[in-house]
């Protein structure tokens, strides 16, 4: 064991999974703090500025994908690796389009996650095996800003306008102003419809 472990933070939603991760990973890293939502975690790694996080792409309140590109912002030197179900290459190459130094799908981390790990602090990026070539496919322009992908996601999420803007720090009017932008930008009709988006594009979990 190293004198001194690398610092990480783990965000996943499931309990299980956060808490075997956080034994898997004992040995060689240490876990600094372990949340289950993208703006808990936002919150800690600005704070705690580790030297690696992982994350999930389903995640409550803030998605993985929406999270990793705050992250830039908060704590630049943090390298950032998905440890995740989704193999469709759409959320590879999107994770990769918000920052991700790796991709780990969970049915390989028990046995490649702490390899993968060392890859990407080493300064290289880590794709697990059969997935390798997929962020180089041509990106997608994305079609919402980021404050508009974070007020679907909670829309998606069940949240009333005020409730949102209590997160976000904002008016439940200006909530409505950016509901109906992203209803005219996606040519969307009603929550139903949001909500549906939200899901087909992996912003909530299924």
């Amino acid at each position: 064991m190293p004198a001194t472990r690398p610092r990480i933070v783990i965000a996943e939603d499931h309990t299980l999974v956060r808490e075997g991760m956080r034994q898997l990973l004992a040995d060689d890293f240490e876990v600094i703090a372990a949340v289950d939502d993208g703006r808990a975690l936002l919150a800690v790694a600005e704070r705690l500025q580790p030297a690696l996080i992982l994350l999930d792409i389903s995640m409550p309140r803030l998605n993985g994908l929406d999270a990793a590109r705050q992250l830039a912002g908060v704590c630049p030197d943090s390298r950032l690796v998905f440890v995740t179900i989704h193999a469709d290459p759409a959320y590879v190459q999107a994770a990769f389009a918000a920052g991700a130094h790796g991709y780990v799908l969970k049915s390989e981390a028990a046995s490649g996650l702490i390899a993968a790990m060392h890859e990407v602090l080493a300064g290289r990026r880590h794709l697990s095996p059969g997935l390798a070539g997929v962020e180089r496919s041509p990106a997608v322009p994305e079609a919402l800003t980021n404050r508009q992908r974070e007020i679907l996601q909670m829309v998606a999420e069940g949240r009333t306008a005020r409730e949102i803007g209590e997160v976000l720090a904002i008016s439940h009017k200006t909530v409505e102003f950016h509901k109906a932008s992203i209803m005219r930008v996606l040519g969307l009709r009603s929550t139903a419809d949001l909500t549906r988006y939200a899901l087909a594009q992996g912003i909530v979990p299924t």
